[in-house]
């Protein structure tokens, strides 16, 4: 705290020496303060946000419980088809008509040359009109295209037409059984959600804490503003009657240089009070969020006396332990820990899931690659995983994940123990606190006394001015302890609240 001022110090000083008025003042209590500070939190913002986030994975983690419903859609261009056939028989079909004509011009060309061969024979056809007409006939028979296209529709009956293919299906998987793995995820991300608001309970009594610190230190500063004022006061009256003194012989110069020594130690520290109260003021209105130079009041800053805080009854360490997030944070740590070495585990056992599936496809692979949606086919099934071996890594991250609980287990313990020692701890400041102001009550009293008398007999003439400036020193020192009492009692009691676990939102 004492670094953050100096820090501040240093670098607005310059602007605080040429800083204008600001608005009007702005009382605030200790309760609004700390509600500003909540607000303005850069650090609780952030743990509110984590807080969300592990909302969200639990939210994802309790997503697989349900189906996984999903549908695909797929284009593939070809630049060729696909043959049921074999290459020598397709180009066979392509290619019979041509074959066949060839073959059967052959057959005639036969038939000419063994009628050449026996000129009576021919001589004899040649002159019956019959034999002539189908000769002609014959030559004229065109086998090659009625053959061709009948290879080729044959030969285009047995071509699939892949060219362009469409694809599209719509899946369903639903698990069964996974081990346990999607029970222990669930739990896990409660957990952590819990965590995180754990941490965001932490953040909150540190922040709240914080504000507290800096509301009483100002309420220090002004109090011992206040007395730097009085004290003031005191000397310059005392300089006033020395020198009314000094003019009648009764006290020397060597007094009046004193006590104006003593004068000019009271201006100073009353112009480190006022500095010392603007920069606190600043540091406060930059933790509550407001413009450093916001003119500020405290609703405690001008009372006469430091209140006294609400202090509870003493609280069961058990109790104590269920209330600091600090401790819950470690236990759901190791909770957290202990559900990883379950999912670890889970993915040793088998696993279980029913799945179906509606595809269709254009060319329909049903229909002979026919183009065209002429329906699809509906396929259920049950998939079964059983792990077997793999170099025993569920095994080892099993071991590890109940390694890191173990580990989370012992500095909960420790955690559990510190945090004993420091509400003990605590406890025993508050009670050193409280015999503090009763004491630095009776201090005071006796020094205010002992100021009057020596005020009283300084003014008969029967006290010197040693006396009387040692008289108001004490004033000084009693009244400045009293108020460190009380402020060290405010802020202890909020230490002892957070030690506690008391402070949550």
């Amino acid at each position: 705290m004492k670094r953050v001022q100096k820090t501040l110090l240093l670098l607005l000083l310059p602007a605080l020496l040429g800083m204008a008025p600001a608005a009007a003042q702005r009382t605030l209590t200790l309760e609004e303060c700390r509600e500003m500070a909540v607000e303005a939190s850069r650090e609780l913002d952030q743990a509110r946000t984590q807080v969300e986030m592990a909302g969200y994975d639990r939210k994802i983690a309790r997503a697989n419980y349900f189906p996984n419903i999903s549908a695909t859609g797929a284009y593939l261009h070809n630049n060729r088809n696909l043959s049921l056939l074999p290459l020598n028989i397709s180009e066979g079909l392509t290619g019979m008509g041509a074959a066949a004509q060839a073959r059967y011009d052959a057959s005639l060309q036969q038939i000419r040359q063994l009628l050449s061969s026996e000129p009576q024979v021919a001589a004899l056809l040649m002159n019956d009109p019959k034999f002539v007409s189908l000769m002609q006939l014959l030559s004229m028979a065109d086998l090659e295209t009625p053959l061709n296209t009948i290879g080729k529709e044959v030969n285009d009956a047995f071509t699939l037409d892949i060219s362009n293919i469409y694809v599209g299906a719509v899946t369903l998987v639903q698990p069964v059984f996974m081990g346990g793995k999607i029970l222990y995820a669930n739990q896990m991300a409660a957990l952590a959600e819990e965590l995180a608001a754990s941490r965001y309970d932490m953040q909150y009594a540190e922040t709240v804490v914080a504000v507290d610190q800096a509301y009483w230190q100002i309420v220090s500063i002004a109090a011992k503003k206040r007395l730097a004022e009085s004290y003031n006061e005191l000397l310059e009256k005392l300089v006033s009657d020395v020198e009314i003194a000094v003019r009648e012989g009764v006290s020397t110069q060597a007094d009046a240089l004193q006590i104006k020594v003593k004068a000019g130690e009271a201006a100073m520290m009353l112009t480190k009070a006022t500095n010392g109260l603007t920069l606190s003021k600043m540091l406060l209105c930059k933790q509550i969020g407001l413009p450093l130079d916001t003119e500020i009041v405290l609703a405690d800053e001008n009372l006469e006396e430091i209140p006294l805080p609400q202090l509870s009854g003493e609280k069961a360490m058990e109790d104590v332990w269920a209330d600091r997030p600090e401790t819950k944070s470690l236990s759901l740590a190791t909770e957290i820990y202990d559900r990883k070495a379950k999912i670890a585990r889970a993915d040793m056992l088998p696993k279980v899931a029913i799945g179906g599936s509606y595809m269709v496809s254009n060319p329909n692979m049903y229909h002979s690659f026919s183009n065209g949606w002429r329906g699809g086919m509906l396929s259920v099934g049950i998939i079964v995983n059983v792990p077997i071996f793999h170099g025993f890594e569920a095994l080892q991250k099993t071991r590890k994940a109940n390694a890191e609980a173990r580990l989370y287990q012992d500095k909960l313990d420790d955690a559990r123990e510190m945090i004993q020692l420091q509400v003990t701890r605590d406890r025993k400041l508050i009670g050193e606190c409280l015999g503090r102001i009763s004491m630095a009550e009776r201090n005071l009293e006796s020094a205010r006394e002992n100021l009057r008398a020596a005020t009283v007999g300084f003014e008969a003439g029967v006290i010197d001015t040693d006396t009387v400036l040692g008289a108001q020193t004490a004033w000084l020192q009693a009244h400045s302890e009293y108020i460190d009492a009380g402020i060290e009692l405010q802020v202890t009691a909020a230490l002892l609240s957070q030690a506690e676990g008391n402070i949550h939102e």
